[in-house]
């Protein structure tokens, strides 16, 4: 087996193929061009799309050259791929603004110093913005079924429900084939990769190709990832696990892969990092939650630096010392206003968003959970006011894994 696709299989990347035993002897004669798209709904990718960024990073280390596309054009449609109702429509200026930002992120994970596997970017509303409808249906629509189209999940889950899709949402897979015949044209891409949801729609591009110029390409996609608790993959009960810092710190995003499930770890080292599939092997059998760390520290590295990710260990081994005095905690700033006129402990714990609801901080602080100082808080009428400030800033603790520092200005 070609050794690419070896090490695709081997970290748990493969689930379906549409020619593997072609491909395989394709990429033994040749290094090759092979695309993945990402849609532009949001300012920052999230670790949802971490897997597709790993496949990226491996063709790279083969000698293969990756395209990214940004869907600046197909975001204004919306994938109907996995979704139960029509996304929400963006202004022109917002996909603009999302697609930038997400370059910016992309070129984090990539290498850009070898001419051969230098990533190249594209924005498919480059091609889609100008297309000539009556030419477009004659061209390329003439090659699609309706028959067909309506097998496809995207489709057939929705129809099954009796939820409405749009006739924009069910032209989407035509415009993601076109995708990939343009790319197969100007840039020479023989190979596209995707999710598993993303299979109706790749089988699509690869039959138009087929069709439209005789030309054979390939498509490979990966499993849907799910957590051993059954959470999709990249949501978390206080949101999304964003890619960039501006929505979530290099701390934070440590911290989510410290707290992975014991059940995953080993799984996600092999999706996540860039360690061996050898090296992993000799790593099983030690201490969990050094291998946690492990995990967070190259997960971190890859995208903030190695700098951040060494912080952020250092930042949260002070964090769960008991006698840690906080000062190198995220931090919340109040101003001095306020403590100056005495602050209720649940104010306090609200205002400093590590909870929401008032009976549950009153529910934490029976239950001895709360704490400033390292200090267990059981009066819940308890005022804040100067004194519990030390240079400025006092620890606030919730339970054993949420601490912060609260600061006044």
């Amino acid at each position: 087996m070609n050794k690419f696709l070896k090490e695709f299989k081997d970290r748990g990347f493969f689930y379906q193929c549409t020619n593997e035993d072609e491909l395989s002897r394709l990429l033994d004669k040749k290094n090759i061009r092979a695309y993945i798209g990402f849609d532009c709904t949001a300012e920052s990718l999230h670790v949802g799309s971490l897997l597709q960024i790993m496949c990226l990073r491996l063709l790279q280390k083969h000698g293969h050259q990756p395209i990214v596309l940004l869907g600046g054009g197909t975001t204004r449609i919306g994938d109907p791929s996995g979704k139960d109702k029509t996304r929400q429509m963006l202004s022109e200026k917002d996909i603009e603004k999302n697609s930038k930002n997400i370059e910016k992120i992309l070129a984090k994970f990539l290498v850009s110093k070898n001419k051969k596997t230098k990533p190249i970017f594209v924005n498919n509303y480059k091609w889609l913005k100008n297309l000539n409808y009556i030419s477009f249906l004659r061209d390329v629509g003439k090659h699609f079924t309706i028959n067909k189209m309506l097998t496809f999940d995207s489709v057939k889950t929705r129809l099954d429900r009796e939820q409405s899709l749009s006739y924009m949402e069910f032209n989407y897979m035509i415009l993601q084939a076109y995708d990939f015949l343009e790319l197969n044209k100007k840039e020479n891409c023989v190979l596209q990769v995707g999710g598993s949801d993303q299979w109706g729609n790749i089988v699509n591009g690869v039959d138009l190709i087929k069709r439209y110029s005789d030309k054979q390409v390939y498509g490979l996609t990966t499993p849907l990832i799910t957590l051993a608790s059954g959470a999709k993959m990249g949501k978390t009960a206080d949101g999304a696990i964003w890619l960039d810092k501006k929505f979530l710190s290099s701390y934070d995003y440590w911290q989510f892969w410290r707290n992975t499930d014991d059940r995953d770890v080993i799984k996600f080292l092999r999706f996540f990092t860039d360690l061996s599939s050898n090296e992993i092997k000799d790593l099983e059998n030690n201490n969990i939650n050094d291998l946690k760390v492990l995990l967070a520290n190259k997960t971190t590295e890859m995208l903030h630096g190695k700098k951040e990710a060494l912080n952020s260990e250092k930042m949260a081994k002070e964090t769960f010392a008991e006698n840690s005095s906080g000062s190198n905690l995220p931090s919340v700033i109040i101003r001095k206003s306020i403590i100056d006129k005495k602050i209720n402990i649940i104010d306090l714990v609200i205002i400093s968003k590590l909870e929401t609801s008032k009976s549950e901080v009153r529910r934490l602080i029976r239950g001895n959970a709360v704490k400033i100082n390292n200090d267990i808080i059981t009066d819940e009428k308890l005022l804040i006011d100067n004194k519990f400030f030390k240079e400025n800033y006092l620890k606030l603790s919730i339970g054993k894994k949420r601490h912060l520092k609260v600061e006044i200005n």
